[in-house]
């Protein structure tokens, strides 16, 4: 639980920026060698750092947002851990750079790796990138004062410190301590064996009951045609939200996912910095590799000492088998008029209770709708103010059926004064549908009260929900011409 190297860099827009200050710990790089053998990738200078970081980072050239060689899809993104290619002499790819931007400052270190480079082991199993992400946001408010603005004098009196700040806080390379805002080397002192010490990132400590709260969204997108020769697609990604009010410094709590035995399980898993520990095949789960070996179906145990705020304690993806609603549009032009059929079928497999539960058909580059002779089998039919979209409302429940129509025709006024969409020209269009079911989760993923676990004196309240809630949710009319992807619908 090392740091190899660490640097603050100042930089404003336009200019190649100016390393500040920077150290090295040669005891550590020895270790990094012995431990990548063959695979080693030394740190480099300062001349060295300065532009593949800031081009990790996306300031050099603003001009040219895509960087083939940082924003191709086909390379994963492992943030906070960066990963720098080097250039010149040796070259190689250094990994992990922690990186933290503050307005004109950025604060960077490469933490020790006590691990084979290859495979990448997952970030959440390195306690060096804890330690260093912690080191760095304490530099951070030391460097910075606590304003958290950027003041020339208050910077440059403050590196002028940190040499001896870091012989306290970091001797040898190991972090031991954050330096605190207004401290000096001479009044910094350890604190006693066994006591813990508030974190620089925890701002306040709650006095009083204990409270958790712990709420799951699953969001599900789909594109459908209608078509034999177009592929529907679906994708279903969820997060889950802590509010954590527990007494004591660095409090333990523990939330546990479970999936009932037909669950689809959970993929592509990432977790909040103070999540402490994971099982590693928590996080090879993954949707985009098929051979990952992603049969893991829980439960999934998230232990960590929460901060004070409302924070996203992970979030996820989930393959299921089928959208929670199947449709179908056909959109025909007749004798100057649009004949509209529509059919919405709720599956099975999803409760028959909505918050809201509303289908949208936008009319784009035409004029505004004239005559509406429309019949809805459930639910009422609206004109927006616009006379340019028709909403059609289903509100809570689809009748015994678990299927509704529309069907019918309108026809258009005037000139082109409605919206203009250069995609959805002549028979292309689309219906979009907005719903929420309360306490549903499509892959059947659920916190139950019982499996939150806290470390406290007193007996705490906890309060669990979750909920399904449609995003781009497209019905492409299956008369006419729609986008269509070759692959998997990408988050």
């Amino acid at each position: 639980m090392s740091i190899r190297a660490l640097w603050i860099i100042t930089h404003e827009k336009g200019q190649s920026g100016t390393v500040r200050f920077s150290k090295r710990y040669p005891t550590v790089e020895r270790r990094a060698k012995s431990l990548a053998g063959v695979q080693y990738v030394a740190v480099p200078e300062d001349s060295g750092i300065l532009h593949p970081l800031l081009t990790e980072l996306g300031l050099i050239d603003p001009d040219k947002p895509f960087n083939i060689s940082r924003d191709d899809c086909s390379r994963p993104q492992r943030s906070p851990a960066l990963e720098l290619h080097l250039e010149g002499r040796g070259g190689g790819a250094l990994w992990p750079v922690l990186a933290i931007v503050q307005g004109g400052l950025i604060l960077a270190c490469v933490p020790l790796v006590e691990a084979p480079p290859e495979p990448r082991p997952p970030l959440p199993s390195l306690a060096s990138v804890s330690q260093g992400l912690s080191l760095l946001a304490g530099l951070q408010s030391f460097l910075c004062g606590a304003g958290g603005k950027l003041e020339g004098e208050v910077l440059a009196s403050r590196l002028a410190l940190l040499p001896s700040v870091l012989v306290q806080v970091c001797p040898l390379g190991t972090p031991l301590d954050t330096p605190q805002v207004g401290s000096s080397p001479t009044a910094m002192t350890h604190s006693p064996v066994g006591a813990q010490k508030q974190p620089a990132w925890k701002s306040g400590l709650h006095r009083g009951r204990a409270v958790v709260s712990v709420s799951l969204s699953e969001m599900v997108r789909s594109m459908q045609y209608g078509s034999r020769n177009r592929q529907d697609l679906w994708d279903v990604y969820g997060s889950v939200t802590c509010k954590c009010e527990v007494e004591g410094v660095l409090p333990n709590v523990t939330v546990t996912l479970s999936l009932p035995p037909n669950g689809s399980p959970l993929q592509d898993i990432l977790v909040h910095p103070c999540v402490t520990s994971l099982d590693a095949s928590i996080l090879t789960a993954s949707s985009v590799d098929e051979s990952d070996g992603s049969a893991f179906s829980g439960p999934y145990k998230f232990p960590f000492s929460p901060p004070p705020e409302p924070f996203r304690l992970c979030s996820y993806t989930s393959q299921v088998p089928v959208p929670p609603i199947l449709g179908l549009y056909q959109l025909k032009e007749e004798e100057g008029q649009l004949k509209v059929i529509v059919s919405l079928k709720l599956h099975e497999s999803v409760r028959n209770s909505f918050e809201y539960c509303e289908a949208h058909l936008p009319f784009f580059n035409r004029g505004q709708l004239g005559n509406v002779d429309m019949k809805v089998s459930s639910g009422q039919l609206e004109v927006s103010r616009e006379k340019t979209l028709l909403v059609w409302v289903l509100g809570q429940k689809f009748p015994k059926s678990r299927e509704v129509t529309l069907g019918g025709t309108v026809s258009f006024v005037g000139q082109l004064t409605g919206p203009v969409d250069p995609l959805c020209t002549g028979l292309t269009a689309y219906i979009k549908l907005y719903f929420r079911v309360p306490d549903l989760t499509l892959s059947g993923c659920s916190v139950d009260q019982h499996s939150v676990q806290i470390y406290s004196t007193a007996k705490p309240r906890i309060t669990t929900s979750r909920e399904l809630v449609s995003a781009e949710y497209y019905i492409w009319n299956s008369t006419g011409d729609a986008p269509v992807s070759s692959g998997h619908m990408m988050l």
